[in-house]
C-alpha cells in the first residue's frame, strides 16, 4: 500500500501471531531482492475490548518504531478492504499509545495523531528545558531546529528551498546526532504562506521518503510554535498533499490524506 508514495508491506496478523526478525524485515523492504517498501506494518488483534487492533511498524532497516502517520491511513484502509471491520471509526493501539482513525466518505482517511509533546525527555532530546528553538552543532556549523514528539521524535529545520536543501547529507547527520539518543526524523520545511508549506523528510531508519505523515504534523506544529503558520495547513510533499490541523497546545493534531492498495501477493521468507 502507499500513502502519497510512502509505501508499506502490510501483513494481516490477526488470525495468528507473526514474528519477523530484523533480517526478514530488511528482506521484505529490499526493492531489488524482496518486495520493496519504506516500512513493514503488522495488523494484529487486540486483547483489550475497547481497542479494535494493534498496529506495529518496522522501518526498512529492521528497527521497530512507535508511530507512522501515512501507515496509519493505510492501516485503516487495509482492515476495511480485508473485511476485518465495517466501522468507520477505529481505535488502534501503537507503541506510543492510542490513535483514532476515521474513514471519510470520499475515501480519504482522517487520523487523530494525538497531542504533540515538547519536553526534551519525551522526545527524547538532550536539552535542559523545552524551547521553540534550539541551536544544533552539525559538522562544524550551527543550525536552528524545532523539536517535537508525534509519538516518534522529529527535528524540523526551516529552509529557503526544499529543492536545494541537503536532505540526504544533512538529514543523515541530524538523524544520528548524539543529542537524539533514539535517533530522529528530520524535516526540511519551506514556508510558502501561512496555510501552505513544502516539506521533505529524512526518516529515521529509512532515509528520505516521498511522504511522512508524522513529519507533516511535526512541521506544522513547529511552524505554529514559531508563529509562522495558521491552524489549517496544506503540506506539499514529494508524493502529494496532506491536510494538517492543529489549533492549540492541548489539542490533538489532525491529519487527512489518501491511502491506496497497490497489489497483494505471497512471499516465502
Amino acid at each position: 500500500m502507499q500513502g502519497l508514495g510512502n509505501d508499506f508491506v502490510v501483513i494481516n496478523a490477526t488470525a495468528r501471531p507473526i514474528e519477523l526478525s530484523p533480517a526478514q524485515i530488511r528482506h521484505l523492504a529490499d526493492r531489488r531482492m524482496g518486495v520493496g517498501c519504506d516500512q513493514v506494518l503488522l495488523v494484529e488483534a487486540s486483547p483489550m475490548p475497547d481497542v479494535d487492533f494493534n498496529y506495529r511498524i518496522f522501518n526498512a532497516d529492521g528497527s521497530e518504531v512507535e508511530q507512522c502517520g501515512n501507515g496509519a491511513r493505510c492501516f485503516a484502509q487495509f482492515v476495511h478492504e480485508e473485511g476485518l471491520t465495517d466501522q468507520s471509526e477505529l481505535v488502534v493501539q501503537t507503541q506510543s499509545g492510542i490513535i483514532r482513525l476515521y474513514r471519510e466518505n470520499d475515501g480519504q482517511v482522517r487520523v487523530n495523531m494525538g497531542t504533540p509533546q515538547f519536553n526534551p525527555e519525551d522526545i527524547p532530546f538532550s536539552a535542559e528545558q523545552a524551547h521553540p528553538y534550539y541551536n544544533l552543532q552539525v559538522a562544524g556549523d550551527t543550525i536552528t531546529i524545532g523539536t517535537v514528539s508525534m509519538g516518534n521524535p522529529h527535528a524540523v529545520q526551516r529552509v529557503v528551498s526544499v529543492e536545494k536543501a541537503p536532505v540526504t547529507s544533512l538529514g543523515a547527520l541530524i538523524e544520528s546526532h548524539p543529542r537524539f539518543p533514539q535517533r530522529v526524523n528530520v524535516g526540511f520545511m519551506q514556508i510558502i504562506d501561512r496555510k501552505h508549506i513544502l516539506l521533505r523528510v529524512y526518516e529515521r531508519g529509512s532515509g528520505e521518503t516521498l511522504a511522512c505523515g508524522t513529519g507533516a504534523c511535526a512541521a506544522v506544529v513547529v511552524g505554529r510554535r514559531w508563529g509562522d503558520l495558521d491552524a489549517d495547513v496544506e503540506v506539499e510533499l514529494p508524493g502529494g498533499h496532506l491536510s494538517i490541523r492543529w489549533d492549540k497546545p492541548d489539542d490533538p493534531v489532525w491529519m487527512t490524506g489518501p491511502a491506496v492498495r497497490v497489489f497483494e501477493g505471497h512471499i516465502n521468507l
